[in-house]
């Protein structure tokens, strides 16, 4: 147990009516979020839980179907919770701005106000409408003494929170009339709410932040990116709640991974330091279900005892890579909800191949890039994509053009355009096709992909940007165009499932095994990381633990048809 660090319980902690749950993908937002949810229900609260994730895995917490409609959970008296699928609020917004003219104007205008509002831009418009419409909704503020905000991993929340101010001030800024949106009437009509959402984040006295983060360096980096950026918008009502803390330690293993959690903790950084800090224990069992949501923040724990057939023969990473290399893979994929290790199996992959001769290239189209973490030897090149950077290159590329052809008018309209948040999704997009371009130079690209939501959004746009592009800039680089036939080539791609044993990680690979299909990309192996089980550890604790694992390994194996890799738990490097 940490020193000087009280277990999380919301019990006994000043609340605020607004909760933000934030930090790096797979450190247990979802988890913590949910059980102070049934915490604060069972003691005759009224909460709300809200996902505005587009890998929320809510309903799997819960074992029940939800929408982005809020609705009573069964079993547990108090508690609501809505799943907001942002494609689903943005097919609803497109129609509450598209419907009013279906019959008043003729079907190609119809048209072109659709294709007008099919950029990603109305997906997080769309979801921040739900969003921002919770924060400033009458009867949510009084039927709920709670509204929890399950956020996604730490890219996409930061740019989700940022949305507001960076929408206010383009409608405020717009003297042209129009936006990437098309109709700034479907906008402007909701300025006063955004407004109001924007002050109630801001209000201390209304709305907290709780930073999530493992015992872990690279979670704490990632929670104090978040905290600081978040800080730049006013939101100074912060904790920090450290999940998964090992609390005794009689092996190896367990040795290992307590001396490393308490170094972490301990040189976390100073700005972390500053909050108040809570923990949560380790324990044993997958959080689904009501029992164990509502166990999972008590002192006292249920005895759990485990009874596993033991299967060992797994196959070692190496037989993957030996089929990569043998059939000369140009294209590969390390893809995964966020926190399962796709950094970590990308730059092994990226060394193993480079050390069989291959020249190689390691890129990341992370938000939350840790690959400078990592050291790389002079046969792996490094690409990585700085958002703020694409961001500046592509608009001045696009301003130098247009200076060429158009009027000084045209040239203040299309600078108008540049403002909105859309044109930096297309900048890092550009960039995105460039870097697997480079497959033609290079004999193999791995690339760590970004958290599951984020991955989707990237790869389905590969088709629908292509318009947007056109758009926007005029012209639509070869790159892109030939992009997503690259990737539907089994004989040059390959997108290797990474997981980890556990209930929600598998689900969530799953859903994305499906969207795989659907676009024809290829994908045949599964990795299953960071298993305790194929540790062998004694460690009570550890050991139930690892038996969980079991049902989850041999899920995989059903689902990969056997061409699956279980690599066993290391120390953070």
């Amino acid at each position: 147990m940490l020193k000087d660090v009280e277990l999380f319980n919301p019990l006994e902690i000043d609340l605020t009516k607004y909760m933000f749950f934030t930090g790096k993908g797979g450190v247990g937002k979802t988890t913590t979020a949910c059980a102070t949810a049934v915490k604060l229900a069972n003691e005759d609260k009224k909460v709300l839980l809200v996902s505005t994730d587009p890998a929320s895995n809510l309903q799997d917490v819960f074992e029940t179907e939800l929408s982005n409609k809020y609705k009573p959970i069964e079993g547990i008296s108090n508690l609501s919770v809505a799943n907001f699928d942002p494609v689903t609020a943005a097919d609803e917004y497109m129609e509450s701005v598209v419907g009013p003219y279906r019959g008043v104007l003729p079907d190609s205008a119809v048209a072109n106000m659709e294709e007008q509002l099919s950029g990603s831009c109305t997906v997080e418009i769309a979801a921040f409408n739900e969003f921002a419409n919770l924060l400033t909704d009458k009867k949510v503020n009084t039927e709920f003494d709670y509204v929890l905000f399950d956020t996604a991993p730490t890219g996409h929340t930061l740019r989700m929170l940022q949305l507001p101010a960076a929408w206010d001030n383009y409608l405020d800024e717009n003297t042209t009339g129009t936006s990437c949106l098309g109709q700034l009437s479907g906008l402007g009509d909701q300025q006063e709410t955004y407004k109001q959402a924007v002050e109630t984040l801001s209000d201390g006295t209304k709305t907290t932040l709780i930073l999530v983060s493992r015992p872990q360096s690279a979670s704490f980096i990632e929670a104090s990116r978040a905290s600081l950026e978040l800080q730049e918008l006013d939101i100074n009502n912060q904790i920090l709640v450290i999940n998964g803390v090992l609390t005794s330690h009689d092996d190896e293993v367990s040795t290992i991974i307590y001396n490393q959690q308490q170094k972490d903790i301990r040189e976390r950084l100073e700005h972390l330091k500053q909050f108040k800090t809570y923990q949560i224990p380790l324990r044993t069992y997958n959080v689904t279900g009501l029992d164990r949501l509502s166990s999972l923040l008590d002192k006292e724990q249920p005895k759990e005892v485990s009874n596993v057939v033991i299967k060992e023969d797994y196959s070692e990473i190496t037989t993957l890579i030996d089929e990569l290399d043998n059939k000369n893979i140009k294209i590969v994929f390390t893809m995964g909800k966020g926190g399962v290790g796709k950094t970590s199996i990308a730059i092994e992959i990226a060394n193993e191949l480079s050390q069989r001769g291959k020249k190689v290239r390691l890129a990341t189209t992370d938000p939350a890039d840790h690959l400078h973490l990592f050291a790389h030897n002079d046969n792996i090149s490094i690409s990585h994509i700085d958002e703020d950077k694409e961001l500046e290159v592509y608009t001045n590329k696009v301003l130098e053009k247009a200076r060429q052809n158009l009027s000084e008018d045209e040239v203040a309209y299309v600078e108008e355009d540049l403002k909105s948040p859309c044109t930096q999704e297309i900048a890092v997009f550009r960039r995105f096709a460039e870097i697997v371009d480079y497959a033609e130079q290079d004999d193999v690209v791995v690339i760590d992909t970004a958290p599951t939501g984020h991955t989707l959004l990237l790869l389905e746009s590969s088709q629908n940007y292509a318009k947007e592009v056109k758009k926007t800039s005029g012209e639509v680089p070869e790159s892109i165009t030939k992009l997503l036939p690259r990737l539907q080539n089994h004989d040059e791609t390959e997108v290797i499932m990474v997981t980890l044993p556990e209930t929600t990680p598998v689900y969530e690979s799953m859903r994305l095994d499906k969207d795989l299909d659907r676009a024809k990309i290829a994908h045949n192996w599964w990795i299953v990381n960071q298993s305790m089980f194929a540790t062998h550890t004694t460690n009570e604790l550890l050991k139930r633990r690892a038996m969980n694992e079991v049902e989850w390994i041999d899920k995989v194996s059903e689902l990969s048809n056997g061409k699956f890799i279980v690599k066993q738990w290391e120390a953070e490097k």
